[in-house]
């Protein structure tokens, strides 16, 4: 009987193992304040930034079209305005240059020259936001 007991921890060891893993674990939750918090959450926002479709960065790309970091900010601007009104594909246009948005996913899903466009139609869209 020796042989076995001496194989296996005894309740006591595994219950003291994981109530100090755990212990740990709930100070160190316990000690952020709100404001670690909230900016844990800026960050995480920060990172559902717009993005590109390939169909979009393909258009920018062919079409020669490279956005300033100002043009860029109103075209998120834009997106938000968009998402604020409950719009789920919207055209947003900065400038010369139209954007078809997919509000939800927060993504660019095509891009234009408004000059390159002869008829300036669009269509599948639930709104317009004009930056």
């Amino acid at each position: 009987m020796n042989k076995i007991s001496n194989q296996f921890s005894s309740i006591e060891q595994i219950t003291d193992q994981y109530l100090k893993h755990g212990g740990k674990e709930s100070a160190a939750t316990a000690e952020l304040s709100f404001e670690d918090i909230l900016r844990r959450r800026q960050s995480v926002s920060e990172d559902s930034a717009l993005k590109f479709s390939k169909h979009a960065s393909m258009r920018l790309q062919s079409r020669k079209i490279e956005l300033s970091n100002e043009q860029k900010e109103r075209l998120e601007n834009g997106a938000e305005k968009a998402e604020a009104k409950g719009m789920k594909e919207s055209l947003v246009i900065v400038d010369s240059y139209s954007f078809i948005v997919n509000v939800p996913n927060k993504t660019v899903v095509t891009a234009m020259d408004q000059k390159e466009s002869g008829e300036n139609i669009y269509t599948n869209i639930d709104g317009a936001v004009i930056m």
